[in-house]
């Protein structure tokens, strides 16, 4: 389904009835992202996802899509369907969507799983890996995309997802170059929300791997130090929806209990 956000289209699916879960993907992903481990979360729930600013079928608005203006557009969507609260389940780059939905609409907020994501801001190491991705990927898109998806993985499990690598590659493609730019800029200057786990009054919830090639382990441990954060310890990478699904529909199905 589809509707305009300022003369922007944008692309979502609602299916299921329930307490409302928004799912939404990381960078170089789009709502197909859930299609392994949606069918478990329909059976009790309604389930939306959203194809974020310049991502699958959702169209490109302007030149940096920050995480607020990504968080508006989720917003608008909700409002779209009547959707007052819901729990929120975001992977990566939509971990950071979420927070930015979060703090701007906190009574929305049921509930809050942020999957191999960060609360914490870039630091100038990864700002400036940002900026060297956007130069090179303006001479050779498709070639550092396919590598940036390879490397997700935990090594050992390159070979072992084989498949399901070669589909995620597939829908990275469809990001367009204007795409791929904006989100880096709009992730490039997010604000730093780890506040939102200390303070928020709803279920919150990290899913992070052990050996996440991205994000460091010990750094998201510490995020959590002192938190009622609930913590899911995963012993592979960055894309734990594929290297550890069963264990991720497990844990998303009891958060939503708690929820």
């Amino acid at each position: 389904m589809q509707l305009d956000y300022k003369g922007t289209t944008v692309f979502y699916t609602d299916e299921g009835k329930g307490n409302t879960l928004v799912l939404l993907h990381g960078f170089l992903e789009n709502s197909t992202m859930w299609d392994a481990i949606k069918p478990e979360l329909i059976k009790r729930n309604r389930v939306v996802c959203i194809d974020l600013l310049g991502h699958g079928k959702t169209a490109c608005f302007g030149y940096v899509h920050s995480m607020d203006l990504m968080a508006e557009v989720v917003a608008k969507v909700l409002y779209f369907l009547k959707i007052r609260r819901s729990i929120f389940v975001g992977h990566s780059m939509g971990g950071y969507v979420a927070l930015a939905f979060a703090e701007a609409s906190p009574d929305s907020v049921k509930g809050l799983c942020l999957l191999n994501s960060t609360t914490r801001a870039d630091d100038s190491e990864r700002i400036q890996l940002r900026n060297r991705a956007i130069e090179a990927v303006k001479t050779n898109y498709s070639n550092l995309v396919r590598m940036s998806i390879s490397n997700l993985f935990r090594p050992k499990n390159r070979t072992l997802f084989q498949e399901e690598i070669k589909q995620v590659k597939k829908e990275a493609l469809k990001t367009p170059l204007q795409g791929y730019i904006a989100a880096q800029e709009g992730m490039k200057v997010r604000f730093d929300r780890e506040a939102l786990l200390h303070f928020s009054p709803y279920p919150k919830m990290m899913i992070l791997g052990k050996k996440d090639p991205v994000l460091n382990y010990e750094d998201l441990v510490d995020q959590v130090k002192g938190t009622s954060v609930q913590k899911i310890e995963l012993p592979d990478g960055h894309m734990s929806h594929i290297e550890n699904q069963q264990e991720v529909i497990v844990a998303l199905q009891e958060f939503i209990k708690k929820c």
